[in-house]
């Protein structure tokens, strides 16, 4: 019984690691405001986040996820992540590949425009400091 809570418990936390890791790839960018090198993590990130959706690839995140749950007795989902938490809050049930097309554009859309956003912040701030 133990072993099963302990099994449960470890499916809701790759829950929430992949919750986390979806909205690293989508607004991870504003982190790059504090941390500078943060880019060099986040654009692969949105870059896979991307690639799943457009190729309808399931997450090695949903593969783990459906693991554990069947471990703990439960029958796990044979959709992706998004597909199977997201997509019903967003949108009506039925997936198609077009609305993975969507989600895929808007990653790519969101982090252009927080980059630009972040570029143009650094060079007004650039241009501020006085030369040498």
């Amino acid at each position: 019984m133990l072993n099963i809570m302990l099994t449960r418990l470890a499916a809701d936390a790759v829950l929430l690691l992949h919750l986390a890791f979806i909205l690293f790839a989508v607004f991870g960018a504003l982190l790059a405001l504090h941390w500078r090198w943060l880019p060099l993590i986040h654009l692969p990130a949105a870059g896979w986040a991307m690639y799943v959706e457009l190729a309808g690839e399931l997450c090695p995140l949903t593969t783990l996820e459906n693991y554990l749950l069947q471990r703990a007795g439960d029958f796990g989902y044979s959709d992706s992540f998004i597909d199977h938490y997201l997509i019903p809050l967003l949108y009506p049930p039925g997936l198609k590949p077009a609305t993975q097309n969507i989600l895929a554009g808007l990653v790519l859309v969101i982090n252009l425009a927080l980059y630009g956003w972040l570029l143009l912040r650094l060079r007004r701030a650039h241009a501020g400091r006085p030369s040498a």
